[in-house]
């Protein structure tokens, strides 16, 4: 990603789940097929689960993000094989359904539409935790995320905790300058849960 983002314009699609219906085929026959929808909804905020593999190449002028919220179906089959005491399901396949929104991160400082203005400055990961209604140990990913992109940098320690402060706009703006890209802060997205 790296070697081709330094020669190409590179895009990085990256879909989340906010609707989710699975099929379940039976193992036999006589079954029937059976359709229902997931609790479960993955929020925009899931980027940062893959982003802590390379924080910093969002500092690239060719590199971006597209988070595609979508609707999908999962056809799940019975398996044959035992977990513990019970027979499991095996995924199929995945059919995208339909595309609900796009959100575009095209540099480190649009990540700041994923953090809730409640957050206070400076702060640790708990406050970070508190204001995503998340665990702990996401916000501890989020802050190595913003830190190793450059848009919040460690002031302290308190405890055992690093404190963080956010950069100032002009110290953005001259990261931004110095890797030739300009962005322009993107309205706040919504804030969903799982």
């Amino acid at each position: 990603m790296r070697d081709l983002s330094c020669r190409y314009r590179v895009t990085l699609i990256y879909p989340v789940a906010h609707e989710r219906w699975i099929m379940e085929v039976p193992g036999t026959l006589q079954g029937a097929i059976m359709r229902r929808k997931s609790p479960k909804r993955q929020a925009v905020n899931q980027l940062f689960e893959e982003l802590v593999s390379f924080p910093d190449l969002l500092k690239c002028p060719n590199f971006s993000i597209e988070v595609v919220s979508i609707q999908e179906e999962q056809l799940r089959c019975y398996s044959k094989r035992w977990r513990g005491t019970r027979r499991t399901w095996r995924l199929v396949e995945r059919r995208l359904l339909s595309v609900l929104e796009r959100f575009s991160f095209d540099a480190p400082s649009d990540l700041w539409q994923l953090i809730p203005l409640t957050l206070p400055d400076p702060f640790e990961t708990s406050h970070l935790a508190l204001a995503l209604g998340h665990p702990r140990w996401f916000a501890q990913k989020i802050a190595y995320c913003l830190r190793q992109s450059g848009v919040i940098t460690a002031i302290g320690k308190k405890g055992n905790s690093l404190v963080y402060s956010r950069l100032t706009p002009s110290a953005t703006g001259l990261a931004n300058h110095a890797t030739g890209r300009t962005s322009a802060m993107a309205p706040r997205l919504p804030m969903m849960h799982d």
